[in-house]
């Protein structure tokens, strides 16, 4: 397995119910398990409600040095899902084949569902941010999509040769 060598991530959830204490999340925590699973120094998930709260998580990340943030949740239609329109502002590049990939992914599993989507993945200086859906089978599907290639996403970021 390639070691990402403790770098660091860090994992925000999208979430209002989970943010107001209403239920526990249980997405962050397999996110954070993957990246530590992928040798990424990651603290707990950071539970924020949709919309301007997440995007102030991820710059506030970017800014602290993370090399790749993972959101979780407010991918969907809902009117209060705002994930995508808070990550857009920070991002420098798209990377959208991620995007695609996760959407791909879910859909392939039997869940069209997942086509409706709207996370978005991008640069944001030497940052990787990647929007994951707020479901636990989304969420292991995008890790499924992720894993083989993230820290050589955070490498190439960085300028490492191909």
């Amino acid at each position: 397995m390639t070691d990402a060598g403790g770098l660091p991530a860090v994992v925000v959830v999208a979430s209002n119910r989970a943010a107001a204490g209403v239920y526990d999340d249980t997405t962050g925590p397999l996110i954070v398990d993957a990246l530590r699973g992928l040798g990424f120094s990651v603290g707990d998930p950071v539970v924020r409600p949709d919309g301007d709260p997440v995007g102030a998580a991820i710059a506030l990340a970017v800014r602290g040095g993370a090399r790749v943030v993972l959101t979780t949740g407010g991918t969907g239609l809902t009117p209060t899902d705002r994930t995508p329109e808070a990550t857009r502002p920070l991002i420098d590049r798209e990377v959208p084949g991620l995007a695609e990939a996760i959407r791909a992914a879910g859909v392939a599993k039997g869940v069209p569902t997942a086509a409706l989507s709207r996370g978005l993945a991008g640069v944001a200086g030497r940052c990787l941010v990647v929007n994951l859906p707020g479901s636990r089978g989304g969420v292991k599907d995008a890790l499924d999509v992720l894993r083989p290639v993230l820290v050589h996403a955070v490498e190439q970021i960085s300028g490492s040769d191909h």
